[in-house]
C-alpha cells in the first residue's frame, strides 16, 4: 500500500484487496442475506492485530432510473418496514435468478413495478450501499425511450409491499432539489437522480454500455 503522501487524483480508483481472515463462522443464513462473523488480521503500528468484523452477505440488486423525453424521472412509493416510512424510490430488484444478466433483471423490474419498457439502456453507477457492514452490490441503470405497457399484457401480480405502489413522473430538476432537501431518502433514487443530472450535462457521453463488466 502506497503512503498517503504519494497518492494523487489519478490514484482515486477502488481496487480489490482482501486482508487475511484467520477464522470465520456463520451466524445466520437466509434467502436474501446471511450474517457471518470474521476474525481479520489488520495492521497496527509496526505489527498486526486480529479484530472481529460482522458481515452481512447479500445477493445484490439492481436499480433503474427511467428518464422520459420531457426530462422527468419515474419514482414509485413503497412501504419500508425497517425504517417505518413510505419512501419514494426508483424501480429495483434483487439478483435472485441465477445467471440472469443484470440488464435483463432491470428490464423486468421496470416492467413489473412501473408498467414501462425502455428502448435505450446504459450503465449509470455501480455502488456498495453500506460497505462497512455488507457486501451488497447495486448496479444502477439509466433507461430512456420509455413507453407504457397495457396492464393486461403484464403477467405479474403485485403483493405485500408492492401491492399499492403509486407511480409519479418528476421533473429531473425537481427530483434533484428533493434529494438535496432531504425529501428523498432511498439510496438508489438519490444517487441515481444526481448521477443522471451530472451525466446529462455532458450529453451522457461518459456512460458505460448496458453490459459493462462489474470491476
Amino acid at each position: 500500500m502506497s503512503p498517503a503522501g504519494d497518492l494523487g487524483p489519478d490514484d482515486v480508483r477502488d481496487s480489490p484487496e482482501r486482508w487475511r481472515v484467520v477464522a470465520e463462522s456463520t451466524v445466520y443464513r437466509g434467502h436474501v442475506f446471511g450474517v457471518r462473523s470474521d476474525r481479520v488480521e489488520m495492521p497496527r503500528g509496526d505489527g498486526t492485530e486480529v479484530v472481529g468484523r460482522d458481515v452481512i452477505e447479500h445477493i445484490g440488486s439492481v436499480g433503474v432510473i427511467a428518464l422520459d423525453d420531457r426530462d422527468r424521472v419515474l419514482l414509485l412509493r413503497q412501504y419500508r418496514h425497517p425504517v417505518g416510512r413510505l419512501l419514494w424510490e426508483a424501480p429495483a430488484g434483487l439478483r435472485d435468478v441465477g445467471g440472469e444478466p443484470l440488464h435483463k433483471l432491470a428490464e423486468r423490474e421496470l416492467l413489473e413495478e412501473s408498467g414501462y419498457r425502455a428502448e435505450r439502456w446504459d450503465t449509470l453507477l455501480d455502488v456498495y450501499p453500506s460497505p462497512g457492514m455488507t457486501d451488497e452490490r447495486v448496479r444502477i441503470f439509466l433507461a430512456r425511450g420509455v413507453t407504457e405497457v397495457p396492464a393486461d399484457l403484464i403477467d405479474f401480480e403485485r403483493v405485500h409491499e408492492e401491492a399499492d405502489m403509486p407511480v409519479v413522473w418528476v421533473p429531473l430538476e425537481d427530483a434533484v432539489r428533493k434529494a438535496l432537501a432531504g425529501d428523498l431518502h432511498n439510496m438508489i433514487a438519490c444517487m441515481g437522480v444526481l448521477a443522471v443530472h451530472a451525466a446529462r450535462a455532458s450529453g451522457f457521453a461518459g456512460l458505460r454500455p448496458v453490459d459493462a463488466p462489474e470491476t
